[in-house]
C-alpha cells in the first residue's frame, strides 16, 4: 500500500469519515468540492483566511460575507461543504458533508502544505480522487488510460504522506489550538475585497 492510501486511511478512521482523499493544500480540497458539486450561490464567513473567497471569485460563483460567528470549522453557506481548516478532533466528521482539512504549516497536524476530504460518498469519493490527479487513476499509468474526468494538479505527494504518518502520533497525542474567526482580521476591510 503506498503512503498516500495509508495516510488517507488513517485520517478518515481518526476523524470518523468513510472516505479521505489527499490533496495538496485545503484551498484546493474546497475548490474540489465546489467544482465537484456546483453551488449556484455561497456565502462564507467575514472572518475567515483570503483564499476562500477568492476561490469562490476565481471560479465565477455568486457569493458574499456574512457575519458569523464559527467554532474550529463552518460551512460554506448554501453547501455541504464543510472549511474544517482548523479542526482536529477524533470522530468529528459530520455525516453527509465534505469536510476539509488542512495540514499547512501553523495547524496542528503541520506538514508544510497538505490538505485532505472527508466525505461519505463513494461516487463522489470516486471523482475526486481522479480530480485531484488530472482525471487520471491512482494505479495506471496516465498514457494507457482514455481519461475522462475533468482533472486538477492538486494530488498529494507520497513524501508529503509519509511526513503526515511519521507525525501522527504525536499530533493525537496533544491537544489541539481551537480556532474561531477572532484569529482571522475582517476580510471585508480589505481592498480586494472592497465590491463585496
Amino acid at each position: 500500500m503506498n503512503q498516500v492510501v495509508l495516510f488517507e486511511q488513517t485520517i478518515a478512521e481518526y476523524f470518523g469519515s468513510p472516505y479521505a482523499v489527499a490533496v495538496d493544500c485545503c484551498t484546493h480540497a474546497l475548490e474540489l468540492c465546489l467544482r465537484l458539486t456546483k453551488p449556484k450561490i455561497v456565502t462564507c464567513p467575514a472572518h475567515t483566511y483570503l483564499s476562500v473567497p477568492m476561490t469562490l471569485e476565481m471560479l465565477g460563483i455568486d457569493w458574499g460575507f456574512v457575519d458569523k460567528p464559527w467554532t474550529d470549522y463552518y460551512f460554506l453557506g448554501h453547501t455541504n461543504i464543510v472549511d474544517a481548516a482548523v479542526l482536529w478532533q477524533q470522530n468529528s466528521y459530520i455525516d453527509g458533508t465534505f469536510m476539509c482539512l488542512s495540514f499547512q504549516f501553523k495547524k496542528h497536524l503541520n506538514l508544510g502544505r497538505g490538505g485532505m476530504i472527508l466525505l461519505d460518498d463513494e461516487d463522489a469519493y470516486k471523482t475526486l480522487k481522479k480530480m485531484r490527479y488530472d482525471g487520471r487513476e491512482d494505479d495506471i499509468p496516465w498514457a494507457d488510460q482514455n481519461v475522462e474526468t475533468m482533472g486538477y494538479h492538486y494530488y498529494m505527494t507520497p513524501e508529503t504522506a509519509q511526513l503526515g504518518l511519521d507525525k501522527f502520533r504525536m499530533a493525537r497525542a496533544t491537544h489541539p489550538k481551537i480556532w474561531n474567526q477572532d484569529n482571522y482580521p475582517d476580510l471585508r476591510k480589505m481592498k480586494v475585497f472592497n465590491a463585496k
